[in-house]
């Protein structure tokens, strides 16, 4: 193998998760490479919320001084390079960038996040992470009040209208086409005077990711200043999957409590592993995969 280094730890993504998990493995004194292709799946977003200590602060500030301060630690090291393949050996894995470099591990932490399919709606994307939000307790204050809506159908769309009503009244869900509720549903919309429109949706009129407008099939538009939505995603890496790790029905590395996965020797954590997309909540699983995975380690040298 060519340019192949070894180490305890691989940590596969280098965001809030992967830093984490590095920072508690590099002040347990492990020798730890993090490979990051440098594509954090909040990179859309221009600020964070609900992370005590760093509201309101730009994600790359965040990220810019976790890694600072986890390289203090001198058997962290870092590949600013994307992750291309893994493979099983008789010590543990080998982890092959873009570049053609081989590196090698006793375990591996993937912290690789996922990757939102955003709809080909003309300003979606620009809005994305801003004004076109997935989650009211990272972005709901700064748009309480405000004239809101649903970009969804059925029982997610029903949820988020039980959800977000308690950010703002002025509630609109937009279903692209014929709702589909239950009359149950459809009564308790009506009891909370939400509205529901069901003509097609082709783009977003916006000023540098702040919405206008929503604009429909037949040219008609709505006034609107935040929309929520709920994309399909899939894995960022599929890195985990080649190795066997098995996913759940929702699309996330299926991890337990202390984020291994089903494969021995192998963690996850961060937006890869949960629906519960947050820097606060990755920064919390990166801490226990870290210190976890560290266990494992001490128990089996322990036993030498």
């Amino acid at each position: 193998m060519k340019n192949k280094n070894n180490f305890d730890v691989i940590i596969v993504g280098g965001s809030y998760a992967g830093l984490s998990a590095a920072m508690a493995l590099g002040r347990a004194l492990r020798k730890v490479l993090i490979i990051d292709s440098g594509l954090p799946c909040n990179r859309y977003t221009p600020h964070s919320h609900n992370f005590i200590t760093q509201d309101g602060e730009k994600p790359h500030k965040i990220a810019e001084k976790a890694l600072d301060q986890v390289l203090k630690y001198d058997t962290v090291t870092i590949k600013k390079v994307l992750a291309t393949t893994g493979k099983k050996t008789k010590n543990g894995f080998v982890i092959e960038t873009e570049k053609g470099e081989d590196f090698e591990a006793k375990k591996l932490i993937f912290a690789t996040g996922v990757k939102d399919i955003l709809p080909k709606l003309e300003g979606f994307e620009e809005c994305w992470g801003n004004t076109i939000i997935h989650c009211p307790y990272c972005h709901g204050y700064e748009v309480k009040n405000e004239k809101t809506g649903i970009l969804a159908n059925g029982e997610i769309a029903f949820h988020y209208a039980r959800l977000i009503r308690n950010w703002t009244k002025d509630l609109t869900i937009f279903t692209n086409g014929k709702p589909s509720f239950s009359e149950e549903q459809h009564t308790k919309l009506v009891r909370h005077n939400i509205s529901v429109i069901e003509k097609e949706v082709t783009s977003f009129n916006h000023k540098n990711g702040q919405l206008e407008q929503i604009i429909f099939k037949d040219n008609s538009m709505t006034e609107i200043k935040a929309i929520y939505t709920s994309p399909p995603f899939e894995q960022h890496c599929k890195i985990p999957e080649t190795l066997g790790c098995e996913l759940t029905e929702q699309g996330h590395l299926k991890v337990n409590e202390f984020c291994q996965t089903n494969i021995p020797n192998i963690f996850a954590c961060g937006d890869a592993t949960t629906p519960f997309r947050s820097v606060a909540f990755a920064v919390s699983a990166g801490n226990i995969a870290g210190a976890m995975l560290n266990h494992q380690l001490v128990e089996k040298e322990f036993e030498l």
